[in-house]
């Protein structure tokens, strides 16, 4: 059993886009001016993205979800 070709080349495209990203925005953010209100945006881009990857899966509304949400919540006060 063989790899297709084709599933290679896109994982090492999106290795490539991925890498960009991350690479372009260090050196563009070099131009930017940190200011107190950039500042804050970067604190809250981290925030921002993890709601945006579980809010989905919480609206559905399933047990496993919400009871995984509960657990993550419990834990996260528990250790500060």
């Amino acid at each position: 059993m063989g790899v297709d070709p084709h599933f290679l080349l896109a994982i090492l495209a999106m290795a490539a886009a991925s890498f960009a990203c991350r690479v372009a925005g260090y050196f563009l953010m070099g131009y930017v001016p940190i200011t107190p209100r950039v500042q804050g945006a970067l604190k809250a881009i981290p925030l921002g993205v993890m709601i945006g990857i579980v809010m989905p899966s919480v609206l559905s509304g399933k047990v496993p979800e919400l009871v995984g949400l509960v657990v993550v919540f419990a834990v996260m006060k528990l250790t500060g």
